[in-house]
């Protein structure tokens, strides 16, 4: 399984390194955007137009979050994996499992599923595929077992393709970023210059911002060996240059953080 996903990321991968004539564009836009004080009034076009400068484009994540009942987590996890199995295997969809969680630090009784995309008009695709489908049959199984749902499309980074990790087992780390509005491209430039601090210790499995659902949203997941492997990572990377200097702009553009620690689930194809 993950040899065959490996082989999805060299499809999916691309030049992650910005021309000179590209980098001399997104920073005289960024001076565009933010040298005035209108500009610093984000509306939903300047979003967009970020977008278009930090996304790889080609690929849509759904990210679908599900709170059970304490009392049906066995009786949700067969459903599930029943469900999103059942979205992978279907060749009409062309919907593939990126992975599946469970969170163990955070908010207990949560899941995380993100699912991949061929842009916008594969999402709208399998939408309509899904409906009156025995795919929709099979998620009902699932409803008496939430208390809640959410859902959110999101883009990656270019200068971060999602990748599967390196080797198999450990835990892996969702950290989502609430950013103030206006405020995604500066975090991807920040991001880019410091990327490769952390990237000394541990190789990141993605990072996506938010299009559609809760905005003004940045994910990155991050693998482990454990709990320990994460702190000894975290403590060194402060030791490279420049990785101080990126968390202290993170601070500043991010209106709050959240850190929850996951274990992929039996089927999730990262794990």
């Amino acid at each position: 399984m993950l040899s065959r996903i490996a082989s999805n990321a060299v499809r999916r991968s691309g030049p992650t390194t910005t021309s000179m004539h590209g980098a001399q564009r997104t920073i005289s836009v960024q001076s565009l955007l933010y040298g005035s004080p209108e500009a610093k009034e984000a509306s939903d076009v300047e979003v967009q137009q970020h977008s278009k400068l930090v996304a790889r484009g080609k690929y849509v994540h759904g990210f679908e979050i599900h709170k059970v009942k304490p009392d049906q987590v066995e009786e949700y996890k067969k459903a599930a994996e029943k469900y999103y199995t059942g979205l992978r295997d279907d060749p009409e969809l062309d919907v593939k499992l990126t992975g599946n969680w469970e969170a163990i630090v955070g908010e207990q009784d949560t899941f995380y599923h993100v699912l991949e995309y061929e842009n916008y008009a594969g999402f709208d695709k399998a939408w309509k595929k899904l409906q009156n489908s025995e795919h929709t049959r099979a998620f009902q199984a699932l409803r008496p077992c939430l208390t809640s749902r959410t859902s959110q499309l999101t883009q990656e980074f270019a200068f971060l393709p999602t990748a599967p990790p390196h080797e198999e087992g450990g835990i892996f780390e969702l950290r989502t970023y609430q950013l103030v509005p206006g405020k995604l491209l500066e975090w991807e430039q920040t991001w880019r210059r410091g990327i490769e601090a952390r990237r000394k210790f541990v190789e990141p499995v993605g990072a996506w911002f938010s299009q559609v659902g809760r905005l003004h949203q940045v994910h990155h997941l991050w693998q482990y060996r454990d709990l320990h492997a994460r702190k000894e990572m975290r403590e060194q990377a402060w030791q490279v240059d420049g990785w101080a200097d990126t968390v202290g702009k993170t601070a500043r553009l991010a209106k709050y953080m959240d850190s929850i620690v996951l274990t992929p689930l039996p089927f999730s194809p990262l794990k």
